[in-house]
């Protein structure tokens, strides 16, 4: 049974497509054959972290209205065959995303893959509605910043009252907490909020800490999710969150400020 899993939050720019990106190549090197899609219609942006946007014929809205078949539009990444792709529209109106429409396709997928990623626009427009209704599990994904926090503890209300599961009055979405862009120095400052702050709002089962890292860039530009870079912070965070979510007791990293000797002063996060 195929279990599918909304990469969410309220506020724009906190990192929900990389952390699609990354959790879907993860789970995919585990050995589950995984699907991720773009559900941001008009602001397409999946494909070109995973590098495969010169490889986009067909997309999400051409299926739904029939233009292509599934098979057609899903593109297979080339570093991990258990990987497979499903492009938004740049051309289309958000409103071409339907219910009874996006339901099909995830039917479709839940006979064939093993995860199901959806990369959810921020807020709470047609797309993002669409991504959380029909999803099993939701990764929250929120920086250590009140407005950013705040923003989270909305959609989690929407996340437990506008899901298939709530109508049908099944068990809840299960959701966990992922904290990106975070600094152990800037909170000692007292600039950002601490891990435990954060979770005193949110009550939220902590998945993983992505801390402040200048290969998230990096990866972005080059077309490869940064789970991939093993020598990265933030590559190393994202492992440790599939490991968990899978199942696996991994401590939690990068909470806390390194004590750094002079050499290490020296350098800053990869």
């Amino acid at each position: 049974m195929a279990r599918i899993i909304v990469v969410t939050s309220g506020k724009g720019g906190v990192g929900k497509t990389t952390t699609s990106a990354s959790i879907a190549m993860g789970l995919a090197k585990k050995g589950h054959k995984t699907a991720v899609i773009d559900f941001d219609v008009g602001l397409r942006n999946l494909d070109l972290i995973m590098g495969c946007e010169r490889r986009v014929v067909y997309d999400f809205v051409n299926v739904i209205n029939g233009e292509a078949t599934l098979n057609q539009a899903l593109i297979k990444d080339k570093r991990c065959n258990q990987l497979f792709i499903l492009p938004a529209s740049q051309t289309r109106d958000k409103d071409a995303l339907t219910q009874e429409g996006v339901g099909k396709i995830l039917d479709e997928l839940a006979k064939d893959f093993k995860y199901i990623i959806c990369d959810s626009p921020a807020g709470i427009e047609r797309g993002a509605n669409l991504a959380m209704y029909f999803a099993d599990d939701a990764f929250v994904v929120t920086n250590p910043e009140i407005s950013s926090v705040r923003d989270s503890d909305r959609m989690l209300g929407i996340l437990a009252s506008k899901s298939r599961r709530a109508e049908n009055n099944e068990e809840a979405i299960k959701e966990y907490l992922l904290l990106s862009r975070y600094s152990p120095e800037r909170v000692s400052l007292g600039e950002m909020l601490s891990v435990e702050d954060i979770q005193d709002i949110l009550s939220l089962h902590l998945l993983g800490v992505i801390p402040e890292a200048k290969s998230v860039l990096n990866a972005s530009n080059s077309g490869t999710p940064v789970i991939l870079d093993k020598e990265s912070t933030a590559g190393q965070a994202y492992e440790d969150i599939v490991a968990r979510y899978l199942g696996e007791d991994r401590p939690h990293r990068f909470i806390n400020e390194e004590k750094k000797g002079l050499f290490g002063k020296l350098f800053r996060s990869k």
